[in-house]
């Protein structure tokens, strides 16, 4: 069993930045890919980010790319969402994921799941 906990979460003008990390409980979380997701209001949970378990690959939705970075660091057992150029729309609660996803966009596809943190970004 893997426990994951966010952090990093807050409130945050258009334009500023803020990280997020997701800190796993074992170290055996580093064989997983890691995802980041987000939820809106009213919204479905959607994909942000993956990272490979080796982290030579990464995954970004399209309207994040370019302003948003995950990283992991296997000897924390730790995955970083670094968000610049926040935007109203980036509002939500973001969570953490790991698993194996065959798809790595798709949510029900990971197994493991963080409580989720809060991101707003006031205009």
């Amino acid at each position: 069993q893997v426990q994951l906990v966010e952090s990093g979460g807050g409130l945050v003008q258009a334009g500023g930045s803020l990280r997020l990390s997701c800190a796993a409980s074992v170290r055996t979380s580093s064989r997983y890919t890691r995802g980041w997701f987000r939820q809106a209001p009213g919204k479905e949970r959607e994909f942000v980010a993956c990272i490979s378990s080796s982290g030579d690959s990464t995954y970004y939705k399209e309207s994040v790319k370019g302003r948003f970075t995950i990283s992991k660091d296997n000897a924390k057992n730790t995955v970083d969402l670094q968000m610049n150029s926040l935007k109203p729309e980036d509002t939500a609660v973001y969570f953490c994921a790991a698993g194996y996803p065959l798809d790595y966009w798709r949510s029900g596809q990971y197994a493991y799941w963080g409580q989720g943190t809060q991101v707003t970004v006031s205009s």
